[in-house]
């Protein structure tokens, strides 16, 4: 077991900010985080006690190398412990066969060879490795042929967020040049469309999106194309700084007729690991209710999900790959232990500070209030300062009710906003949350509690790549762990020397609270003399 010869005693409550999408890097060239004016952050970072944790790779149980992301960001501060993630449990159980020779996979094929029906794929196509990846795609084409399936229709959903913003072609062209490596067999892209415009909505927050999709993909309705090539070079002409994720979506069609749609006795493979852009679209294939929009027709299709995009109601009902565990998360420890929680963040990221934040369950630990401030429809590069200040009236608020022992937050701006790849935009958003971390410490210091403010991955710091493009995905680069704390009790303890990661962060709230932590859990950053 963990222990502590000393325990810490707060009057008021530990306060953890997660400036979502902020990492650390000295370059100030193209840094969001560097260029602007960052009085309080700045302040919090030099002078108070501060470590410049991992975010990315075996830190958060994915691949030695890939970036972090929000998803397994807040799965491991809330798990205390790393925790092999889908993405690391995909490329296992697809590259090594292994998914191929479970039930779902041969009874889906199964169900196609004897309706002689179709296998269709969709999801959100790329090579990023953070919703998905197109090698899993290319590895079950492959293995589709040899098992007997005669046709497959592909409905890529563009990426240019986790990926270079103008990637396409290139991802189109790669999966048609592997099809031809297979003997061009009846396989192709039958629709498409922009990751942020189409059926890759999150968190409710317009169904309409996940509506557009099922018309594109599933009736076959839109703007019609000879070929997805075709479609992203049109769309491209007639709108040259137009991002791959804000592409319109399109039908490639054959004498005026859909060459894709969904029907009866038809399966659909869904490419996504990650559950948040994916678990929509799920329910409007799988939910018997549906009530976000009129489905017009619902095929009575197979739908197979890589993971689980909802564990506790096991949505979908088939999946290839069993999803990670997190037995001990912190928010159940903290609620055992009797403390008062308080979650919050505009819809964008509410869930990422509560499901994944809770060990990927939407049931609320007991004790604990959840507040979900609306976010804007409007891209955010036109609305950069986001719901910065509603969430924070929220959160002081709650602060100042005393009602809570352990409140935690999470601000999108650095992320939402430096997906763009936009300098200007993202110095705004940065600008607007840190008018908000004063107010917060203010209230905090007032009651005699501790702020700590860190991160869940990088992007801001970094929107320009190698080649000097812009850059809308996130990066490798450390996050701050900052410890804003103006009572004696800072004279107690001190940051340790080491690596560290997010997986360390629910044992160093434990030790603020003045509890033991969970025996699976990794150490505490801090150590209190």
């Amino acid at each position: 077991m963990l222990m502590n010869k000393k325990k810490l005693h707060y009057d008021g409550p530990v306060v953890l900010v997660v400036l979502d999408g902020v990492g650390i890097r000295e370059d100030t060239s193209f840094n969001a985080v560097k260029k602007a004016h960052l009085e309080n952050y700045n302040h919090y970072i030099d002078d108070y006690p501060c470590a410049a944790i991992n975010a990315s790779g075996k830190w958060v149980g994915i691949p030695d190398g890939d970036m972090g992301n929000s998803e397994v960001g807040h799965n491991a501060m809330g798990a205390g412990e790393i925790v092999l993630q889908r993405s690391a449990a995909v490329e296992q159980a697809i590259m090594d066969g292994k998914a191929f020779t479970e039930p779902v996979w041969k009874d889906t094929i199964k169900r196609v060879v004897d309706n002689g029906s179709t296998l269709h794929f969709m999801g959100i196509f790329s090579d990023g490795n953070v919703h998905s990846n197109i090698a899993h795609l290319e590895k079950m084409l492959e293995q589709a042929q040899k098992d007997g399936i005669k046709r497959v229709r592909i409905h890529a959903l563009i990426d240019g967020r986790d990926v270079p913003p103008q990637s396409e072609p290139k991802y189109i062209q790669r999966i048609e040049k592997f099809i031809v490596k297979l003997g061009s067999p009846d396989y192709k892209i039958a629709s498409g469309g922009g990751r942020m415009v189409i059926t890759c909505d999150r968190y409710e927050n317009d169904w309409g999106m996940v509506e557009q999709g099922w018309h594109t993909h599933v009736l076959g309705e839109g703007r019609q194309f000879a070929s997805a090539t075709e479609a992203i070079e049109t769309y491209r002409k007639e709108n040259p700084g137009l991002q791959d994720q804000y592409m319109p979506a399109f039908v490639v069609a054959d004498g005026g007729k859909a060459i894709g749609t969904i029907n009866d006795g038809d399966a659909l493979i869904y490419l996504d690991f990650r559950a948040d852009r994916a678990i929509e679209i799920a329910q409007a294939f799988t939910y018997d209710d549906f009530p976000h929009f009129d489905r017009v027709r619902r095929p009575d299709v197979r739908f197979v999900g890589m993971t689980e995009y909802n564990e506790d109601l096991h949505v979908p009902q088939y999946t290839l790959v069993s999803t990670p565990e997190f037995k001990h998360s912190l928010t159940k420890h903290l609620a055992a232990n009797g403390f008062r929680q308080y979650a919050i963040s505009e819809t964008v990221k509410f869930g990422h500070i509560t499901y994944y934040f809770n060990g990927n369950s939407y049931d609320v630990p007991t004790g604990e209030v959840e507040e979900e401030v609306p976010s804007y429809k409007e891209p955010f590069n036109t609305r950069p300062w986001m719901k910065s200040a509603e969430i924070t009236d929220k959160l002081v608020a709650a602060i100042e009710s005393g009602n809570y022992d352990f409140l935690r937050v999470n601000y999108p701006g650095g992320d939402m906003v430096g997906h763009f790849g936009e300098l200007e935009p993202t110095i705004i958003a940065m600008e607007s949350i840190d008018v908000c971390l004063k107010r917060i410490v203010d209230a905090v210091n007032k009651l005699g509690g501790i702020t700590i403010i860190t991160a869940d991955h990088g992007n801001a710091e970094e929107l320009i790549d190698e080649k000097g493009n812009p850059k809308t995905s996130h990066t490798t680069n450390k996050i701050p762990f900052a410890l804003i704390d103006d009572t004696d009790n800072r004279k107690l303890y001190k940051v340790k020397k080491g690596e560290f990661g997010l997986a360390n962060v629910a044992s160093t709230i434990t030790d603020l609270l003045g509890i033991e932590a969970d025996d699976a859990w990794l150490p505490s950053i801090i150590e209190i003399k």
